[in-house]
């Protein structure tokens, strides 16, 4: 069963600010300098302040999360603390995530939060490849966008640490989209998924870096727009176990 914590976050903002607002109402007329507070009024005072400052900082500005698999390696390991922006795409209600104010819109090489359009009680991190109306193909680990193959630039082999060191001996490459270059993990000797399509207007195509290893728009198509979170911008936080525990250098990495 899946725990929905914005559900919960604003469900409790809601009852706490009722309970403190009601009791205000209905007592400003009265003298009770010297009457004590029912506990639950008293709770309810305390927490609401606090639950509604976390509820506009996590539904508006920015909300984190935890990278927990490898599809994203090389920009993203596993044990990486992320923190979203939510508003660089518009500002959405909570709960409901409809767009009340416009913004911007993601652009290629963007590396998005989004709701998994199979199961959206399910967040994805993966990078925006091609926006709508763009004609999108992947053949030979290479991908095609309006026709045009996006250039590889090899890196190397890769060296993987931690819960990530299986990757050890993948191919590192440049990847450049128009305006943005990023690095990719190919494993050569793997079968890849192929084909070509238009992506339709309102969606977008997503795919990890780590292309062999990432279940993403090649497989379950593309992210309609209302599914979006917002984008990937920093790493605050790295921690993982089989990397002796916390990775310094990667703190306060901003996300390409």
């Amino acid at each position: 069963m899946h725990f929905d914590f914005s559900a919960a976050l604003t469900l409790a903002t809601f009852i706490t600010g009722l309970i403190a607002g009601v009791y205000w109402l209905t007592q400003r007329k009265r003298d009770h300098k010297n009457s004590k507070e029912p506990v639950l009024v008293e709770y309810a005072k305390s927490f609401f302040p606090v639950l509604l400052f976390v509820l506009v900082l996590r539904s508006f500005i920015f909300e984190p999360f935890r990278i927990p698999s490898s599809s994203m390696m090389p920009t993203l390991l596993i044990g990486d603390f992320i923190l979203v922006n939510k508003f660089s795409y518009g500002i959405r209600l909570p709960v409901v995530n409809t767009k009340i104010i416009e913004i911007g819109e993601p652009k290629r090489g963007d590396v998005m939060v989004f709701r998994y359009p199979k199961n959206p009680s399910l967040d994805y991190i993966k990078r925006v490849i091609a926006l709508p109306g763009d004609k999108v193909g992947y053949f030979d680990k290479h991908v095609y966008i309006n026709g045009q193959r996006i250039t590889q630039k090899p890196l190397g082999l890769y060296e993987g640490v931690g819960q990530g060191s299986n990757m050890t001996g993948a191919l590192l490459q440049n990847e450049s989209l128009p305006t943005q270059e990023h690095d990719i993990l190919i494993m050569q000797g793997r079968p890849s998924i192929e084909g070509e399509t238009v992506v339709p207007e309102g969606h977008y195509f997503m795919m990890g870096d780590n292309r062999d290893n990432s279940n993403d728009s090649r497989y379950w198509g593309t992210v309609p727009e209302e599914n979006i979170v917002g984008k990937a911008v920093v790493i605050w936080m790295n921690w993982d176990a089989d990397n002796n525990g916390i990775n310094w250098h990667r703190l306060g990495s901003a996300i390409h």
